[in-house]
C-alpha cells in the first residue's frame, strides 16, 4: 500500500480477517477510511497518528489546520502523518451506515463498540501501512482517549502520547450529557429505536442532541462574549432566519441543522456509547495501575474553562502517569479550546516534540519554521508541582 502526499485523497483499508470486538462480537468485514500526509521513511520509523473527536473525520488538516505545515507540530516534511475515520463513524469507515453481511445497512444492529476497539482497528491500519515506529499519537477529546489507549495497546511501537482535553475514564458528568443527547434522539418519532428510514432520518432529534453537545463544548464566558443578549446576528456569514430571536439561539439551531446534513444518528448514538464505556482501568486492575504502566512521555493538555472534561481529570492523569507533563491551556472557549485555540498551543506541542527527540531525523524542514502566535502560549507544568488538592476525587 503506497503513501499519499500532502493533501492526499481519502483511501480505504479493508481488513480481510475482520475484528473481534471487546464485547466478544466478531465483525467479519471491516474497513477504515484514512488519509496520510508526507512519506514513510526507509526505516518506517517516522509515523505520527492523529485521532479525531466525536464527529470528526480523517481530514485532520482541515479541523486542525494550525498544527499542520513545515516546521509545525504536524510536519509532513518530517513525519508520515496518518488519520483515519474512527470505527463506528460515518465518513467511510465501517459503522451503522455500512452494509452488514446480510446485505442490509447495519443500522441499529451494529454491535457495541469501545474506544479500545477503535484503537485496535487503527493499529491494524498501521500494520497494513508497514509502520515500525510511531513517534507520537495525538488526539483531543475522544481522540485524546484513543491516544492513551494506544500507549497501552501498542507500547513497543508508540514513543510518546499527546492527549488533550481527555480523561482516564468517562465521568458520571460526561455520561449525563451523553444520556441527555440519547434522550433527545429517542424523542424524535422518526428515530424508532434506530430503525429509521435513511431517506427520512430523525433530523429533529439529532439536531437537539447536537445543540446540547455544543453547550457542553463551550464555556459561559465564550458564549457570553460572542453573543451577549443580541438578537438576530449573523451565523457564519448568513443572516438569521429568526431575527427576533436571541443570537445564541440561532447559533445553536445552525449547529444542530448542520450536523443533520453530515452525520448519521445511529453513528452518533454508537459513539456516545463508546465514550461512556471508556475506562483505562477496565481489565487492568484499575485506572491508577493502568496509568502507571504507561512508560512513554505523555503531554496532557488541560483547558482551564473546560466544563465537560474538567481540569481535575487532567490533573488526575498527570499525577498518575510516570512521565507526564501538564500543559495548561488558558482558553475561554471551554472544551472546544483544543480546536479553536490550536494556533496558541502549537508552539508548546513543538517544544514537547523537540525535548523528547520525536522529530524525524535526516530530513530537516524546508523554509522557515512556524513562528509562535502573538497570543500568550500555554504553560508547562511538571506533574510534581500539581497540588494534591486538585487531584481527582480530593
Amino acid at each position: 500500500m503506497s503513501a499519499s502526499g500532502p493533501g492526499g485523497e481519502t483511501r480505504q483499508l479493508r481488513l480481510a480477517g475482520g475484528l473481534t470486538l471487546e464485547s466478544g462480537t466478531f465483525l467479519p468485514e471491516l474497513s477504515l477510511a484514512f488519509r496520510t500526509w508526507g512519506s514513510l521513511s526507509p526505516g518506517a520509523d517516522n509515523a505520527v497518528i492523529v485521532c479525531h473527536a466525536l464527529t470528526g473525520s480523517a481530514d485532520a488538516d482541515a479541523w486542525w489546520a494550525p498544527l499542520f505545515g513545515p516546521g509545525r507540530a504536524l510536519d509532513p516534511e518530517r513525519h508520515f502523518i496518518v488519520c483515519s475515520n474512527a470505527l463506528g463513524g460515518c465518513y467511510g469507515s465501517t459503522g451503522p451506515l455500512t452494509t452488514a453481511p446480510d446485505g442490509r445497512p447495519w443500522g441499529a444492529r451494529f454491535p457495541q463498540l469501545s474506544i479500545r476497539d477503535q484503537v485496535r482497528a487503527q493499529i491494524a491500519l498501521a500494520e497494513a501501512l508497514g509502520i515500525r515506529r510511531i513517534r507520537f499519537v495525538i488526539g483531543g477529546s475522544m481522540g485524546g482517549l484513543q491516544a492513551l489507549e494506544w500507549a497501552l495497546l501498542d507500547p513497543e511501537r508508540v514513543e510518546a502520547v499527546i492527549s488533550l482535553a481527555a480523561s482516564a475514564f468517562h465521568s458520571p458528568w460526561c455520561m449525563a450529557w451523553s444520556e441527555a443527547q440519547r434522550l433527545a434522539l429517542a424523542s424524535d418519532p422518526k428515530f424508532r429505536g434506530g430503525d429509521y428510514d435513511l431517506l427520512d432520518p430523525p433530523s429533529a432529534g439529532l439536531a437537539a442532541a447536537r445543540a446540547m453537545a455544543m453547550v457542553s463544548y463551550r464555556s459561559p464566558a465564550s458564549i457570553g462574549q460572542r453573543f451577549g443578549r443580541r438578537r438576530g446576528a449573523e451565523v457564519f456569514g448568513q443572516a438569521s432566519s429568526h431575527p427576533d430571536d436571541f443570537a445564541v439561539q440561532g447559533w445553536l439551531r445552525h449547529h444542530g441543522e448542520a450536523l443533520t446534513r453530515r452525520f448519521d444518528a445511529n453513528s452518533y448514538r454508537l459513539l456516545l456509547d463508546a465514550l461512556d464505556s471508556h475506562d483505562l482501568g477496565r481489565g487492568r486492575s484499575g485506572c491508577e495501575r493502568a496509568l502507571g504502566q504507561i512508560r512513554q512521555p505523555v503531554l496532557v493538555g488541560s483547558i482551564s474553562s473546560d466544563g465537560l472534561y474538567v481540569p481535575d481529570e487532567q490533573f488526575y492523569l498527570a499525577n498518575h502517569l510516570p512521565r507526564a507533563t501538564l500543559m495548561a491551556i488558558d482558553s475561554t472557549h471551554g472544551h472546544d479550546g483544543f480546536l479553536i485555540d490550536a494556533a496558541r498551543f502549537e508552539p508548546c506541542l513543538r517544544r514537547f516534540i523537540a525535548e523528547h527527540g520525536l522529530a524525524a531525523a535526516g530530513n530537516p524542514p524546508r523554509g522557515r519554521a512556524a513562528q509562535p502566535s502573538a497570543s500568550p502560549a500555554p504553560s508547562f507544568s511538571d506533574k510534581k508541582s500539581i497540588s494534591s488538592r486538585t487531584a481527582w476525587g480530593m
